[in-house]
Order: structure tokens, then sequence, then C-alpha cells
């Protein structure tokens, strides 16, 4: 089990802070954001996506952050499926939110069972 989250860690971390930098550095991102209608929060969506990565990194030594930062990617998650079928993207659009939110869903879920088994800590 700790590899497989180990490997869900490492997957989620990685892709949100490239995306979450990636707001911040490429230019290509204003008019998507734009087309999201969400213009004005570029910036804050990306630091969120940074923090959220380098809170899944931490949480390799502190379970609740952890916990919280999955929870917090996944909460986001659902809110860009949200957005996606307010402007009508085609449902295939929907697919990279829907795996990183099941990524993340999973981080919890695995996070939490390991915790309650009465493991100190998650990767030994």
């Amino acid at each position: 089990m700790q590899f497989a989250i180990s490997l869900a860690l490492c997957l989620s971390s990685a892709s949100f802070a490239f995306y979450g930098i990636s707001c911040f550095v490429w230019d290509a991102m204003v008019p998507e954001f734009e087309r999201y209608q969400l213009g004005r929060f570029l910036r804050l969506i990306g630091a969120l996506q940074v923090a959220a990565s380098i809170g899944l990194i931490a949480g390799y030594w502190y379970p609740p952050l952890l916990v919280v930062s999955a929870g917090g990617l996944a909460a986001m998650m659902v809110a860009a499926m949200i957005v996606r079928l307010r402007i009508r993207d085609p449902l295939y659009a929907l697919i990279p939110a829907t795996a990183f939110f099941c990524l993340n869903i999973f981080i919890v879920v695995a996070t939490l069972s390991v915790v309650d088994s009465g493991v100190n800590t998650i990767f030994k």
C-alpha cells in the first residue's frame, strides 16, 4: 500500500507543481483561464496548486498535511469539472480533472486508512 500511495503522491505533486508554475510563467494560460471566466484568479489558482504540491511532499513526513493537501486538490478538481460543464466543454475535457480527483481521493483514503491502522508513519 505504501508504494501505491508514494506513486500517487509523486504523480499528483509533480503534475500540480508543473501546472501551478505554468500559471505564472506560460502566457498561453491567460486565454485559457479567460475562457473559463476565471482570468482574475489565474495566479491564485497557480499559487494554491504549488502550495498543495509542496504540502503533498511535506505530508510524506506529516500525514495530516498530506490529507489536507490532497483533499484540497480533490476539491479543486471538483470545481474544475463544474467549470468545464458550465462552459459547455465536451465531456472528454472532464477526463483530466476527474482522473486527478480520483488520484487525490485515493491519497486521502489510503492515508487515513494507514493512519487509522495505528502505524505511526505512512512510509516506513
